[in-house]
């Protein structure tokens, strides 16, 4: 049976925002945004591991903001789990982001609370209610990530790498069917982010996309998948087997 694309971009102009306005009119956006990408298509599916590639300023992390509504589609269409991208109203923005997961190189977690809590906070923040289900899926994302039996530890007491699982963790409470990644090998040393890599591949065999913006050319090398380059405004595949002789 064929699959459909969890994610879809046609004929996409990215824009970058140069102040904290999410929404703006049309005419107006010249005044608000930078032009970053253009004439943009792209369609990734279930169970695919996608790098973004490219300079720093190249459009990566300006796409994958406009994928989580943090910057608004001006131009083309695109749709992300289910979402029209064009049509995401702010109010729209946390359902959206119950089906796709988030994970950021600085790990973004709540420093004053424990690994428990910050998953608890999580879930009620998203619809969760119930006490038992709550402690259920956290026993179960943080078995998935390694790190059952650190819920009561504070992120402070965590390596680097746990901080990261701790983060996935995060991302998986929903059961995305998108993962959004930026550079989030990018703090780590190499055997932390070896880990990373091999949880997230194992996340994609397991169905969920992942679309992953990265500078670490070894990881690629060493775990090769479809790679996407940003360059000059565009966007190109390219076989990175053949360019890195994986």
């Amino acid at each position: 049976m064929e699959q459909n694309p969890v994610i879809a971009l046609h004929n996409v102009s990215i824009y970058h925002s140069r102040d904290s306005l999410r929404e703006v009119n049309l005419k107006s956006k010249r005044q608000n945004y930078d032009l970053v990408l253009s004439d943009i298509s792209l369609e990734v599916y279930p169970g695919e591991l996608v790098y973004l590639i490219g300079r720093v300023g190249s459009g990566k992390s300006s796409l994958l903001k406009t994928l989580y509504g943090e910057l608004p589609l001006l131009e083309g269409s695109g749709w992300i789990a289910g979402f029209d991208l064009r049509r995401l109203r702010r109010k729209d923005i946390p359902y959206l982001r119950r089906r796709i997961g988030i994970v950021f190189q600085d790990y973004q977690l709540l420093t004053d609370r424990n690994v428990y809590q910050n998953l608890r906070f999580v879930l009620r923040a998203t619809g969760w209610k119930g006490e038992v289900s709550m402690r259920e899926k956290i026993a179960e994302v943080l078995h998935e990530v390694g790190l059952r039996n650190k819920e009561y530890k504070m992120p402070y007491q965590l390596s680097g790498g746990e901080q990261q699982r701790l983060s996935i963790a995060r991302a998986l409470l929903n059961d995305p069917q998108v993962i959004l990644a930026d550079e989030p090998t990018g703090n780590l040393d190499p055997a932390a982010a070896d880990g990373i890599m091999l949880l997230f591949r194992s996340i994609a065999e397991r169905g969920c996309a992942v679309l992953m913006a990265t500078h670490n050319i070894g990881n690629i090398q060493q775990y090769p998948s479809r790679t996407l380059r940003f360059n000059t405004g565009k966007i190109e595949e390219i076989d990175i087997v053949s360019i890195l002789g994986c």
